[in-house]
């Protein structure tokens, strides 16, 4: 029997009308933990300190040569998905900088951030389909 792979956030309310929770297939369940991983600063998860990546860290960090700040990260992105998503393998990541300009009509403004695109690919063991992540943060001040 399969075990269930429930979508997140919980849905409790549904459980106290007697439904079942949500559940999701196996390529969103796997974009859902990258996104945590993504999103989680080394050290944040106190059993397990080194789950997480690297963007908190280098999100105030003066980037002086893109291609190591990137590099430090796909590293960092790397280690964490090889080590606690093992529902996918053959793992490559893609990460890109580049400066956006957004104009503000309302308050004619414009202003130059930098977005991180991040591309995650790979097999997913149980059907070996292909899998693809992708997802964009703005940084300093890190938003989505």
């Amino acid at each position: 029997m399969a075990v269930p792979l429930y979508k997140k956030p919980f849905r409790l309310k549904s459980i106290f009308q007697g439904n079942d929770l949500p559940t999701q297939d196996i390529g969103a369940s796997v974009s859902q933990h990258i996104e945590l991983i993504i999103f989680t600063r080394y050290g944040e998860h106190r059993y397990m300190p080194e789950f997480g990546c690297e963007i908190w860290d280098l999100d105030f960090e003066l980037i002086i040569s893109e291609s190591i700040w990137e590099e430090k990260l796909r590293q960092s992105l790397l280690r964490t998905i090889d080590k606690y998503e093992q529902r996918i393998y053959n793992v490559q990541i893609e990460v890109n900088i580049e400066e956006v300009n957004k104009f503000y009509p309302l308050r004619n403004i414009s202003e130059i951030k930098k977005r991180v695109k991040i591309t995650v690919t790979g097999i997913i063991h149980k059907t070996g389909e292909h899998y693809t992540f992708s997802t964009a943060l703005y940084l300093s001040p890190l938003s989505a």
